[in-house]
């Protein structure tokens, strides 16, 4: 756990940089206990290093992050792509102000659905969500 929560940190003050940095250590533990320890986890490592991960809590995409310094190598679309084989469905937000990340999801087949204003930054998230095919059908 210490190292999804390390990757979750150094993700999010790498792209949340129009965040205040302070934010994102007061968080950490809220983070462990509302959202990691009450979902399901995947992660993707090579050779035992840890790269990214997700957490998926029913159809609801809590996290996906990837380390900064492996990004852009796939890992996020691999985590992706576990995810929409489990569901057909995929609800998560995502701050309006990270570009990369709402261009990223929007090439996954994800749409916006709508915007609100997450209470602990003061910045505007939208509320993103992706209707595929069945775990059936993909795999058919």
């Amino acid at each position: 756990m210490d190292a999804v929560l390390e990757i979750w940190l150094l993700a999010s003050l790498q792209s949340h940089d129009f965040v205040n940095a302070s934010s994102w250590w007061q968080v950490q533990e809220d983070l462990r206990v509302r959202y990691l320890e009450q979902s399901t986890i995947w992660v993707c490592e090579e050779r035992g290093e840890l790269l990214g991960f997700m957490a998926l809590a029913d159809d609801y995409l809590a996290a996906l992050f990837v380390r900064p310094d492996r990004q852009g190598r796939g890992v996020g679309h691999a985590l992706l792509t576990k995810a929409k084989g489990l569901l057909s469905e995929l609800r998560a937000k995502v701050y309006v102000e990270n570009d990369e990340a709402v261009r990223f999801y929007r090439h996954h087949g994800f749409v916006i659905e709508g915007e609100e204003l997450d209470p602990m930054t003061g910045h505007s998230l939208y509320l993103i969500r992706y209707a595929g095919q069945t775990p059936a059908a993909q795999s058919a």
